[in-house]
C-alpha cells in the first residue's frame, strides 16, 4: 500500500467514525464541551478580573466601572507596590522557601515511600503505620508551637523546610506508584551489586517522574500559599513571606495606600488615574503573589494527571 493509499484509507476511517456518532452522542458532546468551557471560564475569570483592575484607571476601578475590558491602561500600580518596604525581601524568602521546601519534601517522601516497600526493612509495618496515623491524629496547635519553639525554630528560616520533610499523603502516593513497577527492574540492579541508595537514584527515580512532579505541585503550592506559620513563628519579622505581607496589607490597605502615595512624585500624585487607593493596593499585591505560582503550574501539568491517577487502574 502506497503512502497516498494509506492517507486516503485514514481519511475514510475518520469519516466512518464521524458517521457512527448518533444524535444522542452529538448532543452529549455539545453539552459536555459547553459545561467544561463554562467551568473553565469561571475558573479563569477571577484572575482576569483581578488583572484588568490592576492595570486600569484607579479612579474608575474605585467607582466599579471596570467589568470586562481594561480602561486607561497603566503599570504604575506594579511599579509602586514593588517599592513597598520589605516586599522584595519577602519575595526572596517566599521563593527560597518554596524551592527548598519542595526539594526537601519531595526527596524525603520519595525515599521514605521507597523504603516502606522493602519487606526486609526493620519493623516496616510499624513505621508505616506510625506515619499514616499522623494523618488522623494531631497534638494540636499549641503543642505544635511549643515543640518548634523548644527546638529553636522561632525566627529561623528552616522552620519553613524541616517540619514538612515528611508528608504521610505523599508517602502513600510514592509507595503506591513504586509497587506498580515491575520488580525485575530492581532485582537486576541488585544482582549487579547495587545498594538501596544506588537503586533508588539510578533505577527508581527516573521511573517515578510523574508522581514526583505531582508531589512538586502539591508541595510548591502549599509552601507558596502558607502564611499562618509565618504569623506564629516569626515574631521579629525577620523572615516574612509574601503571602503574610499580603495578609497584612489586606488588613491595612488604607494606610499602605497612603504610604505608597507618599513615595510617589508630585506628577504621579497629580494624575488621578494612577493615584494609589486601598483597592488598587489590595488587588495589585494579590496579583503579584498569584502570578509566580500560575507560571510554574503549566510546566508540571502534563505529569500531574498521570501521577495523581496512579493506583486507580492496575494490571
Amino acid at each position: 500500500m502506497t503512502a497516498i493509499d494509506k492517507k486516503m484509507h485514514g481519511r475514510a476511517g475518520k469519516r466512518e467514525n464521524r458517521q457512527k456518532l448518533s444524535r444522542g452522542d452529538i448532543a452529549f458532546n455539545i453539552v459536555n464541551y459547553t459545561v467544561f468551557i463554562l467551568i473553565t471560564l469561571a475558573c479563569i475569570f477571577p484572575f482576569y478580573y483581578l488583572l484588568i483592575n490592576t492595570i486600569s484607571d484607579n479612579e474608575m476601578v474605585r467607582l466599579g466601572k471596570i467589568q470586562l475590558l481594561p480602561q486607561g491602561i497603566h503599570l504604575e500600580n506594579y511599579v509602586q507596590v514593588l517599592k513597598i518596604p520589605g516586599i522584595l525581601d519577602a519575595l526572596f524568602v517566599s521563593v527560597a522557601r518554596t524551592v527548598l521546601g519542595t526539594l526537601w519534601t519531595v526527596g524525603g517522601c520519595a525515599f521514605l515511600g521507597y523504603l516502606v516497600t522493602k519487606k526486609e526493612m526493620w519493623l516496616r509495618k510499624l513505621w508505616y503505620r506510625l506515619i499514616i496515623i499522623t494523618m488522623y491524629f494531631s497534638a494540636g496547635l499549641i503543642p505544635w508551637y511549643m515543640n518548634l519553639r523548644m527546638l529553636g525554630f522561632l525566627d529561623n528560616f528552616w522552620v519553613y523546610v524541616i517540619p514538612g520533610l515528611v508528608s504521610p499523603y505523599n508517602v502513600i502516593l510514592v509507595k503506591t506508584f513504586i509497587e506498580a513497577l515491575p520488580p525485575s527492574l530492581e532485582e537486576s540492579a541488585t544482582l549487579d551489586g547495587a545498594g538501596y541508595t544506588r537503586v533508588f537514584f539510578s533505577i527508581i527515580m527516573p521511573l517515578i517522574t510523574p508522581i514526583l512532579a505531582t508531589l512538586c505541585i502539591f508541595s510548591a503550592v502549599g509552601q507558596w500559599n502558607s502564611f499562618t506559620d509565618t504569623m506564629m513563628l516569626m515574631p521579629s519579622g525577620k523572615f516574612y513571606t509574601l503571602q503574610f505581607l499580603l495578609y497584612k496589607y489586606q488588613n491595612e490597605a488604607s494606610s499602605l495606600a497612603a504610604l505608597v502615595r507618599n513615595t510617589q512624585d508630585a506628577s504621579a500624585l497629580a494624575n488621578v488615574a494612577t493615584k494609589q487607593t486601598a483597592l488598587s493596593v489590595r488587588m495589585t499585591v494579590a496579583m503579584v503573589v498569584t502570578i509566580p505560582i500560575l507560571l510554574v503550574y503549566p510546566f508540571f501539568q502534563r505529569y500531574f494527571v498521570k501521577g495523581i491517577m496512579i493506583g486507580a487502574v492496575k494490571g
